[in-house]
């Protein structure tokens, strides 16, 4: 009779249980940022912009994590961005829309830049009262209107700069002013022909108008002549810095530049260097062909 083999079921072995000290010892040092303390990570993480904190820096640790989700940190937000957004895996203006909501109300200054709509805007002001410094720039998709029912809901704005903003008429400007008693810096900057000469001096008349208590004020590329300067002059006496740079329909030889330059502190006139303007501030030169029509010339103006 043959024996039936018995097999006997191993017991597992037991691991070796290694003491809390040794494995501490045996992990990998702390990165050295995490040292630092708060309020320099922040700075520094600060620097990045919005769309690199949400999308980079907050997953790299838990220090930097917590750092990121605090609301302070998003007093100020910088949604700086490049004309081709449109390739990006992410939508901005949800983004946006996440960052303003971890400020919890302490928001003072927001910067938007290629995207961005009449209901992001409106989203953005409901939920930030004491925002006091406003800057868009070619937000194609934000109207006159929608731009001026915003305003109306943040009083305490203070700064307020449209670069390339093509939807956003002198009447606009004018109801802005009326909506902004404490506006003190305003900026309008467009693209300017230097030839031909046009003279269009509505947007100057609207600056005039509603806003007597600006400090600064930044008409680059502007069509007004010398009857819209002389308007603002008249109208907003506490002006210290006027930058008319590339406003060629503007003459400041005579008793107008003379004026300017005594009631003015910061004066940068028509034909001025632009080597300190954030955008390239080449112009937009049209050519006469030889049938004497216009006909555009090169270019220039690169938004960068």
């Amino acid at each position: 009779m043959t024996r039936r083999k018995e097999f006997k079921l191993k017991m597992p072995k037991r691991k070796h249980k290694i003491p809390a000290a040794e494995v501490a010892s045996s992990s990998a040092p702390p990165p050295p940022w995490a040292d630092l303390p708060i309020d320099v990570t922040a700075n520094i993480l600060h620097r990045l912009g919005a769309i690199d904190i949400l999308e980079n820096a907050e997953k790299v640790c838990t220090t930097w994590r917590r750092v990121c989700r605090d609301p302070g940190m998003w007093r100020v937000i910088n949604m700086k961005n490049s004309a081709y957004h449109h390739d990006m895996l992410y939508n901005l203006d949800i983004m946006c829309r996440h960052a303003v909501d971890r400020s919890e109300g302490q928001l003072i200054d927001i910067n938007i830049e290629y995207f961005g709509t009449d209901y992001l805007l409106h989203y953005i002001c409901g939920r930030s009262s004491k925002l006091r410094r406003l800057r868009l720039a070619c937000c194609y998709d934000i109207s006159g209107e929608g731009l001026l029912q915003a305003v109306k809901r943040i009083p305490q704005l203070e700064e307020l700069r449209l670069f390339f903003m093509k939807s956003i008429l002198a009447e606009d400007i004018e109801a802005i002013g009326l909506s902004c008693p404490m506006l003190k810096s305003f900026t309008f900057n467009v693209c300017r022909h230097k030839y031909p000469r046009t003279e269009d001096n509505e947007y100057a008349l609207a600056v005039a108008k509603n806003m007597p208590n600006l400090r600064q004020l930044r008409l680059f590329g502007n069509k007004m002549s010398n009857e819209g300067l002389k308007a603002i002059l008249e109208s907003c006496p506490h002006l210290e810095l006027l930058d008319l740079r590339q406003c060629f329909s503007v003459d400041l030889g005579g008793d107008l530049g003379r004026i300017c330059s005594q009631r003015v502190k910061v004066l940068k006139r028509p034909y001025d260097s632009t080597d300190d303007f954030e955008w390239d501030g080449e112009t937009c030169r049209i050519e006469l062909c030889s049938d004497g029509c216009y006909s555009p010339g090169i270019m220039i103006l690169l938004l960068l």
